[in-house]
């Protein structure tokens, strides 16, 4: 809904943080998103956040995608977080899913694999790594 939330607030709550790296033009990308947005819908209550990370090459790019696909959290197209996030969890393609600490560091890259694979086990394999 674009509304801003403190950051800080959101992942202090959270005992899983998530981070989605995808953009509206990546087919692989296109092809997760709704199976992301599924897992999101059936364990959000428990206590995991997911925060997407666009490589869209606009920002109607990116709003248009997450309206369409996301019901997470955002980081602002273009802001410096992006590059810092990409830069800590070694995103070198996407789709990915990354597992982080609070600090914002990666402690977890394969989350992609863990949500097609075992779905209902993924959020509690994630709270045994963070």
């Amino acid at each position: 809904d674009k509304s801003e939330v403190d950051a800080a607030e959101v992942v202090g709550n959270a005992q899983v943080v998530a981070v989605y790296f995808s953009a509206h033009w990546c087919p692989p990308c296109r092809g997760f998103t709704p199976m992301l947005k599924e897992f999101w819908d059936d364990n959000k209550d428990k206590g995991l956040v997911i925060i997407f990370v666009s490589s869209d090459r606009s920002e109607p790019d990116m709003m248009s995608y997450f309206a369409e696909r996301g019901a997470y959290y955002a980081v602002k197209y273009g802001d410096e977080l992006v590059t810092t996030l990409k830069t800590n969890c070694g995103v070198s393609g996407i789709p990915c899913l990354a597992i982080v600490g609070k600090d914002g560091k990666m402690v977890y890259k394969e989350g992609r694999n863990d949500v097609a694979a075992d779905p209902d086990g993924a959020v509690e394999l994630w709270k045994s790594k963070c």
